[in-house]
Order: structure tokens, then sequence, then C-alpha cells
């Protein structure tokens, strides 16, 4: 691999005796992993049903490495189903790193295509709030979907500008997440690409895009809350440099010592401009060391003030259920926690809004709630996200096949397909959730064991 001359003479120099190691890493494949969803299903559970070949993640809990010359899991049902993200190891570290409580009102700002973002929400266990957001309205598209399949319901997706969030938010989060743009250095093994992309931009502008992002960001950590800085690159003015300029503009925050895996290297201060001893607390990995590519994560907290918490809410504006979308909800079982009292309709489409929302007027959305289907001509047709939010017991007319049997491939396709003469016994005609040994994939029209497809086309699997 021909690496940028610039960049080679800079590495040479970070990684001294190790620069060899790390040039002849570059020429071995890259490690594959998945992140179980956690909030669909235990690790544990998983692994009884995984049919990969996978090895554990040291610094992940649910992060295991596949082998990609033997599996696809990006074909398979249980792909569908959102039981797992398909992520680069290294980039599972920052979710894992921020230290999420139940409860929490959680910000990740840079957070297309959503691996992150779908971590944070299964720490949350459907309590607190989340919002993602990408200044990016197209890669923002592919973050909601990315939530959507997770079955995250207490979400807001946002495509707006740092310094907007900013103006409309103030310090209202408990947690933040920065997973910043950068030059990419990490990952010239994973992608050509990023070669060009910093031949093209180089370092500075990278620094200079984080250091806007920051400015705006330190504005929306409330007191005692907590922030993950993290980058895939190496350079030292988007890594040290840009955790020296975030402390300077808030005098409160401090870094916090993270946990340390083998392999793993810490911040280092002589890379810094002030020579803050406090940079060793941060976290650099480099990918001759461990199983992953290349990132840098800081972990800082602002101190608590004793001033009360306080932030606009939501004000949700008051809906009456036809009758046919209560009819629909009726069937749900009140452990979904989905409740009538909490619904918002706008232009026929309904919507289930999280009890701590706060107040995102004036925000340009994709999303605000779970979206839980569209009233058409005095019929409800539930929507592909709320198929994906729901447990199988959540919902009273369910069918599950097994991950073997060609009606599940078959149902991704779009295609209609056929119960069994027992299957339609026990089944009802009108909608019916259709699951994959017990997890949810979508929604069919059953009429006398004819499953008229529901899936959504978008995301239909391709031949």
């Amino acid at each position: 691999m021909t690496l940028p001359a610039a960049f080679d003479e800079r590495i040479k120099k970070q990684l001294n005796e190790e620069y060899k190691d790390y040039r002849k890493c570059l020429e071995e494949d890259m490690n594959h992993g998945i992140r179980i969803n956690t909030l669909k299903i235990s690790v544990e559970d998983f692994l009884k049903i995984s049919p990969f070949d996978l090895k554990p993640v040291p610094w992940t809990a649910n992060g295991f490495y596949y082998d990609e010359k033997k599996d696809t899991p990006s074909r398979h049902p249980y792909y569908y189903a959102g039981l797992y993200y398909i992520q680069e190891p290294s980039a599972m570290l920052p979710a894992e790193a921020l230290r999420i409580d139940e409860n929490d009102m959680v910000l990740d700002i840079c957070a297309a295509p959503g691996g992150k973002s779908t971590e944070l929400a299964a720490k949350l266990h459907g309590s607190g709030m989340i919002i993602s957001n990408d200044i990016s309205h197209s890669r923002a598209k592919a973050l909601l979907k990315n939530m959507e399949i997770s079955g995250v319901g207490n979400l807001c997706v946002v495509s707006e500008a740092p310094n907007r969030l900013s103006e409309v938010f103030g310090p209202c989060f408990d947690k933040i997440l920065v997973d910043a743009p950068c030059s990419g250095e990490g990952m010239f093994r994973k992608s050509s690409s990023m070669m060009a992309a910093w031949e093209r931009n180089g370092v500075d502008f990278f620094a200079g895009l984080q250091k806007g992002i920051l400015k705006e960001i330190v504005k929306l950590l409330k007191p005692g809350g907590m922030l993950l800085y993290s980058t895939c690159t190496f350079s030292p003015e988007e890594n040290e440099q840009s955790v020296e300029y975030l402390l300077s503009l808030d005098d409160s925050l401090e870094l916090v010592d993270m946990k340390q895996y083998p392999g793993f290297d810490h911040g280092h201060p002589e890379w810094g401009l002030t020579g803050s001893q406090s940079l060793l607390r941060c976290t650099r990995i480099w990918p001759h060391r461990v199983k992953g590519e290349g990132h840098f994560a800081a972990l800082l907290q602002k101190r608590k003030t004793g001033l009360p918490d306080t932030y606009a809410e939501y004000r949700l504006h008051p809906y009456r259920p036809e009758p046919v979308v209560c009819e629909f909800l009726d069937d749900i079982e009140p452990s979904a926690g989905i409740h009538k009292n909490r619904l918002e309709e706008t232009n026929g489409r309904i919507y289930h809004i999280p009890e701590h929302m706060p107040d995102v007027r004036g925000l340009r959305l994709l999303r605000n709630g779970l979206f839980l289907g569209e009233v058409k001509k005095n019929r409800f047709e539930p929507s592909q996200a709320l198929a994906m939010y729901l447990k199988e017991g959540d919902y009273r007319y369910t069918v599950s096949f097994t991950a073997g049997d060609d009606r599940v491939t078959r149902y991704l396709k779009g295609e209609t397909v056929m119960l069994t003469d027992e299957e339609t016994v026990r089944s009802s005609d009108g909608y019916i959730l259709v699951c994959v040994d017990g997890y949810p994939l979508g929604w069919a029209k059953n009429q006398k064991g004819m499953l008229k497809n529901k899936y959504l086309s978008g995301w239909r699997m391709l031949s």
C-alpha cells in the first residue's frame, strides 16, 4: 500500500520503532465485526442461535469478530430483524466508553450512519431520550433507517448544524457523543478513498471543522454530564490538540480515565500544545497493536454546579385517535409502552412521542418519536418502524418462521407467501406481524392463509 508521502513521514515519527509493524499490518486483511443489539436480544441468547463463528471483541461486551470469508451477516434474516449491527471493531469503543445510564438525555451530534447511535439507544433500554443528528440530510436518512431497524422508539432524528442545536436546546444533555469528521487516517486499510480525501483536504481542514463543532457542543452539556470525543485518525492536530481546545472552552470540563485494554495506547501530551499530563487519560488504538482499525477517544466530564436541571419540554399537540387507530392499538399489549395519550398526528401520520422529548420546534426533523403508521381512507396502515419496535408477544396476531424457511427470504424480497393449513387455523385475517425465530421483520395482510406482503419496499433484500 502506497501511503501519502506527508502522512508517511509524520507517522514514522509518531511510531518510531513500531512503524514497520504498522506498515506490515496495512498489507493484511482488516478485521470485521458485528455488535449484538441488546435492545432486541441478549448476547447469551444470540450466541445460542448465531449462524456465525464469532470471537469476542475485548473492549465491547456485545461485540464480536466474524470471518468475512465464511460468513455474510448482511444477507442473513437476523440482520433484517435488527438483531445485530455490522460495525468495524474499533468503532465500537466510543459508545461503549460513554457511560450511559437509564433515563439519560443523550445527543449523538455526528451520528450517520447510526452505528454508535443504535448502541447508545440500546444502553438506554427504552428509557430517557436519544437525539441523533447529522448535518447531511441524505446521510441522516440512512441514520433513521438504522435506528428504526434497531427498534428504537425513544428517538428524535435531526439534520442540523451544531450552532442550531445549541441555540434550540441549551445545556440539557447528560451524555454527548462527538464522533467527529476527520481525515480518516485510521481507515486507510479499509478504504483507499480515505487516502484520496486525505491528500485532497489534509489534516488542518478537519481540525478546523472539529473546533467549529466543539465550540457549539460544549454549550449543550449539562453540569455533571459527560462528553465522549472520538476520531478515526492519528494526527495530533485532530486528537490531543482538539481535546486541548475543548478543555479551553470551559474550565469546568476535565478529562476522565477510560478503561484500558491490552494493546491500547494512551494519549500523548508531547503531541499536544500545552503539555498537559491529563492527556494521558485519552485512548489511542493502533491497527498493528489490536484487531481493529485506528481510533482515538477522550472522555470528559463537566463539574456539577448544584443548580437544578432545566430544559424546555416538548408541548404535545392533543390528538384523539380515530376508531381505526384505536382498534389497531388495542391489539398491542400495554407492555409495549405505547400510550394513547402520547400520540400526535401530522397529515394522517401517527407518532408516539417519548415522555422526555425536549422542545424541537424550528429544527429540521426527519423523525420525532416512533412513527406508528398512517390513516388512509378510513383504514390504518401500520409502519415498518412499528413492526421493528415491537417484540413477538407485543402484538396479538403474529406468525413466526424459522431462519431456514425459504418463506423468510421470499418475504424479505417482497413476495407473497402462504401459510400452512396449521398456521392458517391459528391465524386471523387482517394485519399480521411476520417474525423470524420470534423476532419481528415486518407486516403482512393475511387473507385466509395468503400473506399479502407489506414489507417496506426500500428495505427489501436484493436478489
